[in-house]
C-alpha cells in the first residue's frame, strides 16, 4: 500500500474549512434520516449546509459520489488506515462533515479504521441512532471514537435519553449547554476540541 493507491481506493480525503484536521464526507443526499428530514419545517436537516454553497459544485460533487462508491471496497478499511496513519499529523479526524453513516456494517469499517489508528481522535456525528443502537448490541466503541447522536430538531433536545442508554455524546443546534465558539472565531474550531471529548456530553452549534 502507498499514499496514491490509498488515495484512489478510498476517492481522496475532505478538508473541512473550519477543522484542525482531514475529514471524510459523503453526499449529503445519501443521508437516510437527513434526507427524510430534509422537508420537515424547523429540522436541522431542513436548513442541510452540506446541501448548499460549495458542496453544490460538480467537482466537489464527483468527489463525494466518488467516496460514496469506496465504501464497498474491500480494501477500504486497510486503504483509510494507511492515509491516516501516513497524513493526518493534527491527531484529529472529523467523520462526515457531510452525509452519515448507511448501514451497521459502514458503522463497523469506520471503527475498524479508528481501531487501527490508535494515536487519532475521531470524532463521528450521527442522526443514524437505529443503526447506532443496532452495531452496539454485540460491539462497542474504542476510546479514541467519539460518537455524538446529533438532534433533529432546531431548538429541539438533544437525544440524551439513547445517549445515555449507549454511554454516548449529544450535538444540537440551540442555545442551551456547550455552545461552539467557531463563530466568534472567524469559523474555525481554533483550539476548542469539544466535539472529540467525551466529557462534554453535549455541544450546540450556530445554525449554518
Amino acid at each position: 500500500m502507498d499514499k496514491t493507491l490509498a488515495l484512489e481506493i478510498v476517492g481522496g480525503l475532505s478538508a473541512p474549512s473550519k477543522m484542525p484536521c482531514n475529514g471524510y464526507s459523503i453526499p449529503a443526499k445519501r443521508c437516510i434520516t437527513g434526507m427524510k428530514l430534509r422537508d420537515v419545517v424547523g429540522s436541522i436537516c431542513s436548513k442541510c449546509y452540506a446541501l448548499k454553497g460549495r458542496y453544490v459544485f460538480a467537482n466537489v460533487q464527483n468527489a463525494l459520489e466518488r467516496r460514496f462508491a469506496s465504501l464497498e471496497n474491500p480494501r477500504w478499511v486497510e486503504a483509510m488506515a494507511f492515509l491516516l496513519n501516513k497524513v493526518e499529523k493534527s491527531g484529529f479526524f472529523r467523520w462526515h462533515d457531510s452525509g452519515d453513516i448507511q448501514s451497521a456494517a459502514h458503522l463497523s469499517r469506520i471503527v475498524e479504521v479508528c481501531k487501527l489508528t490508535p494515536s487519532i481522535q475521531h470524532w463521528l456525528p450521527t442522526r443514524e441512532y437505529g443503526i447506532v443502537a443496532q452495531y452496539l448490541r454485540d460491539n462497542s466503541f474504542p476510546e479514541n471514537l467519539t460518537v455524538r447522536l446529533s438532534s433533529l430538531m432546531l431548538e429541539g433536545n438533544p437525544p440524551e435519553a439513547i445517549a445515555k442508554r449507549f454511554n454516548l455524546t449529544t450535538s444540537g443546534v440551540s442555545k442551551s449547554g456547550f455552545t461552539c465558539p467557531s463563530s466568534k472565531q472567524a469559523g474555525k474550531c481554533g483550539d476548542c476540541r469539544a466535539c472529540w471529548n467525551k466529557s462534554i456530553s453535549n455541544v450546540n452549534y450556530k445554525q449554518h
